[in-house]
C-alpha cells in the first residue's frame, strides 16, 4: 500500500501592503515630474529662447490636462479596475516624460506635457481609491496618511532635481531621470499584478458591475454628503494653493530672499506634509477626524497668519511648515471621507474629488492675484488664516451631525 503523499505547504495570502507601497512609488513618479518641470522652467525658456512667461506654457498645458482628465479616470478604473489603470497610466506616462528630453522645439514639449497630463491624472486619485476598496474604514486614514509619503517625497525630489540635476547636466537630463524613476514604477505595478491576483480585479469593491461615466457621476451627484465634500475641497483649495502660489514672490519682494533661498523656505510645506504622515496614526488615534479637521484648519490659520505679520524672513520657514502640516491634517480628513463615497462607482467619487480641488486653485490664483498687485501678499495671507479655520470648524460640525468621531 503506497505511503499517503505529504500535505500540500499552505499558500500564503496575497500581500496587501506591498500594492500600497508600489502604488506609493507611482505617486512619487508621478508628483516628482510635476514639479521638477515648475523646477526647469527658467532653463527651457533660456534653451528655446523665449521668456519665462512664453515658455509657462507647458506648465498651464499640464494643469489643464490633469485637472480635466480625474473626471473620465476616475470611471474608467472603476470599470477596468483601479490598480490595473494606475499601471497603465505609469507605462506610458515613463514613455512621455523620456520623450520629453528629446523634444526639439516648446510647441513639440507643451503638446508631450499635455499628454504627461492626461496620462498621470488617474494615478494618485485612483491609488486612494485603492486603499478604500482594499483597507477597513477603520484603518484607512492611517494607511491614506503613509500612502501620502509617496507623493509628498516626489514633490520635494522633484523640486531638488529640477533646480540640481538642471543646473549640473540640463533639463533634459531631468526629464531621463524622472523617466527612468517612473518606468521603474511601471515595472514594479506589472510585477505586483502578475503575482497578486486581488491587484486585478475589476468593476466595485463589492464585485458589481461598473455602473458606468453617466451613471457613476448621477450616482456621486445624485449623494448630498458628496456634494458637500466636494465643494469643501473645492474651497480649501482656492484659499489654500492660491494664497500658497505668491509666497515665493512675497518672500522675494518683502525681504529680498533669493531665489534658492526662497526654494528652502517653500519646501519646508513638504516637511510638514511629512511630518504628519509620520505622525498619523497617533493622531488619528489622538484626535479622531474631527478633532483632525479642527486642529488642521487652526494649524493652518497660524501658519497664514505668522506669514501675513511675519517681521523677518527667518520665522517663515517655520509658518510654511505649519501650512504643511495644518493642509494634511484637514485634507487627510477629508480624503479619508471621499473613499467612503458611492463604493459601487469608488474611483469615480475619488477623482471628482481630486478635481474640484484642482479646479479651485486656478480661480483662487487669480482672485489674489488683483489683490496681491494693489496691496501685497499679507491681506491674502490673512484671508486664508480666517476662511481655512472656519472651514475646519464647519466640516468637522457636518462630520459630527452625521455621527462621526
Amino acid at each position: 500500500m503506497p505511503a499517503p503523499s505529504p500535505p500540500a505547504p499552505p499558500v500564503a495570502p496575497p500581500s496587501t501592503t506591498r500594492p500600497i507601497v508600489v502604488l506609493a512609488l507611482a505617486a512619487f513618479a508621478s508628483q516628482a515630474q510635476v514639479r521638477a518641470a515648475d523646477s526647469a522652467l527658467p532653463q527651457i525658456a533660456a534653451d528655446f529662447g523665449v521668456s519665462v512667461g512664453a515658455a509657462s506654457v507647458m506648465v498651464s498645458s499640464y494643469l489643464v490636462a490633469h485637472g480635466t482628465m480625474q473626471l473620465f479616470a476616475g470611471p474608467a478604473g472603476d470599470r477596468f479596475g483601479k490598480f490595473r489603470t494606475v499601471t497603465v497610466a505609469a507605462a506610458l506616462g515613463a514613455g512621455l516624460v523620456l520623450a520629453c528630453a528629446a523634444a526639439s522645439s516648446l510647441t513639440g514639449l507643451t503638446l508631450i506635457r499635455l499628454a504627461c497630463g492626461v496620462t498621470a491624472a488617474g494615478i494618485i486619485p485612483l491609488g486612494m481609491a485603492y486603499i478604500g476598496d482594499t483597507v477597513p474604514s477603520a484603518q484607512r486614514q492611517s494607511v491614506l496618511g503613509r500612502y501620502l509619503t509617496g507623493q509628498i517625497s516626489g514633490q520635494l525630489f522633484g523640486q531638488a532635481a529640477g533646480g540640481i540635476v538642471g543646473d549640473a547636466l540640463g533639463w533634459r537630463a531631468v526629464f531621463l531621470v524622472l523617466g527612468l524613476i517612473f518606468m521603474l514604477a511601471a515595472v514594479a505595478l506589472a510585477l505586483e499584478m502578475r503575482r497578486n491576483p486581488a491587484t486585478r480585479s475589476t468593476g466595485t469593491s463589492d464585485g458589481s458591475r461598473s455602473p458606468g461615466f453617466v451613471g457613476g457621476y448621477r450616482m456621486v451627484l445624485g449623494d448630498r454628503w458628496a456634494r458637500t465634500l466636494l465643494g469643501i475641497v473645492f474651497v480649501e483649495g482656492m484659499m489654500m494653493y492660491g494664497s500658497l502660489a505668491f509666497i515665493g514672490a512675497d518672500l522675494h519682494l518683502r525681504f529680498g530672499l533669493g531665489f534658492t533661498l526662497v526654494g528652502v523656505v517653500i519646501a519646508a510645506f513638504g516637511a510638514g506634509g511629512l511630518a504628519y504622515a509620520a505622525a498619523v496614526r497617533v493622531l488619528v488615534l489622538r484626535l479622531g477626524q474631527r478633532g483632525l479637521a479642527t486642529a488642521g484648519g487652526i494649524t493652518l490659520g497660524l501658519g497664514y497668519a505668522t506669514l501675513a505679520i511675519a517681521p523677518v524672513w527667518w520665522i517663515t520657514p517655520a509658518a510654511v511648515a505649519l501650512i504643511g502640516l495644518g493642509f494634511y491634517m484637514l485634507h487627510n480628513t477629508l480624503q479619508t471621507q471621499a473613499t467612503h463615497l458611492t463604493p459601487a462607482a469608488r474611483g469615480t467619487a475619488v477623482a471628482a474629488f481630486s478635481a474640484s480641488l484642482y479646479m479651485g486653485q486656478p480661480i483662487g490664483v487669480t482672485l489674489f492675484a488683483a489683490v496681491i498687485d494693489r496691496h501685497g501678499a499679507p491681506p491674502v495671507f490673512l484671508a486664508a488664516a480666517v476662511v481655512l479655520p472656519l472651514l475646519g470648524l464647519w466640516f468637522a460640525a457636518r462630520l459630527r451631525a452625521r455621527g462621526g468621531r
